[in-house]
């Protein structure tokens, strides 16, 4: 649990200043579940500086209450929490401060989003909270007052996690709260984990994973683990202290955010998993008459398959379809072996490629409109599936047919800009797994999703 603060002061000399504004919300890592506002009399000047900068005067907090008033408060909605804040030292020292002068020792632990920031977003030319926000294309309303900048702190750690990929922030913070390392029963967890779509995180006491999966409903798929007696699930249920989540909102984002925090954390229960997701592929070639044929075999084969498949049940299903829905020839696509005309000529769904009859200009044309439709190579786009909350869409990048990353953006902004895109995309390795997920996503879910071509820079319903 977190409370990420912003704090408004008097400015002056150093442990001098006076609190003239604080905003806290309590985040659990995915919602604000808890907020405290108020402007604060900080029984001192202001300096006309920070009146100019902040808007805040003398006038508005002579009825505003004194920080002994608060204090309780503060310390309510705290309780048991890391204070995040941008450039926490700043907000750590006033607070102690204020908290010092009524003779209590105000003592947490902290996470900066500037360092953190720099360390997750490294080529930002400024940190500063409003030049960030910008550039990530955060919206920020009440710039230099308590509330907007606490509520875009917010918003920035929430994709801070997001981009964390070695989750790092979830495994200091598990460390830094006992509490989440004393959940007396599994039914408690189940109880806390949300009916959502995501990749959810198993932890032992120390705060490191140990497994790592992804469901469209987490708390079913851990209920699923908790409840089995197989060895491996008995194993994890004996040293698993508590499960944290990420929410997707999208499928296809959770798979890769699945495939890929695999293999940068490598969990103890996970280490058992195949190296590939996928063993078979759909390959072309040209015969001697000149007829583009297509042929499903084993991925260890030579050559870059169109797109791949988890078993060869599925690749002839698929193949199958084509066939059916582009009047391609069940010979040249490897489902009929003969040496004369295939089935499908006989019915007149087959124009008779297998036997010379339909020129082979014509009919690979439809076979390479096939294999441009389905296959990575040289394509620059954007998959636009559901965010996490109903003014969201999730963004899934593809440059040059190679995956780029993921990010979240809000259906204000447009994202076919560019430079906002590369900001709220989350860096991720394009390897085969994830080339073959997102094949597959396309290949069951395309009628259901948005793609946004780069190149053309407009955006079209498929």
């Amino acid at each position: 649990m977190y409370s990420i603060l912003d704090i408004e002061t008097t400015g002056g000399k150093y442990n001098e200043e006076g609190i003239t504004e604080i905003a806290i919300y309590k985040f659990d890592g995915h919602e604000v579940v808890d907020q405290f506002i108020t402007l604060v009399n900080p029984e001192r000047d202001i300096q006309p500086f920070v009146v100019n900068l902040t808007g805040i005067n003398s006038n508005m907090l002579r009825s505003a209450p004194k920080f002994y008033e608060i204090a309780k408060r503060i310390v309510e909605i705290t309780q048991d929490t890391i204070l995040v804040a941008h450039n926490a030292k700043f907000d750590y020292r006033i607070l102690r401060t204020e908290f010092r002068r009524l003779g209590f020792d105000f003592s947490k632990e902290t996470l900066c989003t500037v360092e953190l920031a720099k360390d997750l977003i490294p080529q930002e030319d400024s940190y500063s909270l409003g030049k960030l926000t910008r550039s990530l294309g955060i919206p920020v309303s009440d710039r230099h007052r308590a509330a907007g900048d606490a509520q875009a702190t917010v918003k920035l750690f929430k994709m801070l996690l997001s981009k964390d990929l070695n989750k790092n922030i979830i495994k200091e913070s598990i460390r830094l709260e006992p509490k989440y390392q004393m959940e007396p029963k599994l039914l408690d967890i189940i109880d806390s984990l949300p009916s959502i779509t995501g990749v959810y995180y198993m932890h032992n006491k120390n705060g490191d994973i140990i497994y790592i999966g992804k469901s469209k409903n987490i708390r079913k798929r851990v209920n699923q683990h908790f409840t089995s007696s197989n060895p491996k699930s008995k194993k994890m249920q004996l040293q698993v202290a508590t499960v944290t989540y990420e929410d997707t909102g999208s499928e296809l984002v959770a798979l890769l955010k699945e495939s890929e925090e695999i293999k940068r954390n490598k969990p103890f229960f996970n280490r058992a998993l195949k190296q590939n997701i996928f063993s078979h592929g759909l390959f072309s070639y040209t015969d001697d008459s000149g007829y583009i044929n297509l042929k499903v075999a084993n991925i260890n084969r030579k050559g870059t398959p169109i797109i791949t498949f988890s078993n060869m049940r599925s690749a002839k299903s698929f193949i199958t379809n084509l066939v059916d829905e582009h009047n391609l020839c069940q010979k040249l696509t490897g489902l009929h072996n003969t040496s004369s005309n295939c089935f499908n000529y006989t019915i007149k769904q087959c124009f008779g490629a297998c036997i010379d009859e339909e020129p082979f200009e014509i009919y690979n044309k439809k076979v390479s409109n096939v294999i441009d439709y389905y296959k990575f190579d040289k394509q620059n786009m954007v998959i636009s599936d559901r965010g996490r909350v109903v003014d969201e869409r999730s963004a899934v990048l593809i440059e040059n047919g190679m995956f780029k990353g993921f990010g979240f953006y809000n259906l204000n902004y447009q994202i076919n800009n560019l430079k906002v895109l590369e900001n709220i995309i989350t860096p991720m390795e394009h390897n085969r797994d994830s080339q073959h997920i997102i094949q597959t996503y396309l290949r069951r879910k395309r009628h259901k999703l948005k793609i946004i071509n780069l190149e053309k820079q407009h955006e079209t319903n498929s």
